[in-house]
C-alpha cells in the first residue's frame, strides 16, 4: 500500500497497522499524536486502525530544545 506520511511517499505491505507504520519508520516509542486524512487517531487504537491505499498520514512528536 503506497500511503503519504508527513508529506512523503512510503510504501508499506498491505493490512499494516499505523502502529506497524511507526515502527518500520523507527518513531513508534516518539510518536505523540497521529492523524488520518486530518482525522485524530486515538493512540488506544493505532495498533488495530489499518490505513488505506493514498491515505495522508500525518505522525507528531514533540522535538526538544533550547
Amino acid at each position: 500500500m503506497r500511503v503519504i506520511v508527513n508529506g512523503e511517499p512510503k510504501e508499506f505491505p498491505e493490512n499494516y497497522t499505523l502502529g506497524q507504520i511507526m515502527e518500520a519508520l523507527g518513531i513508534a516509542d516518539k510518536v505523540m499524536a497521529a492523524a488520518v486524512n486530518m482525522e485524530v487517531v486515538k493512540k488506544e487504537k493505532w495498533e488495530s486502525f489499518i490505513p488505506k491505499d493514498g491515505d495522508k498520514i500525518e505522525l507528531l512528536h514533540f522535538v526538544g530544545g533550547g
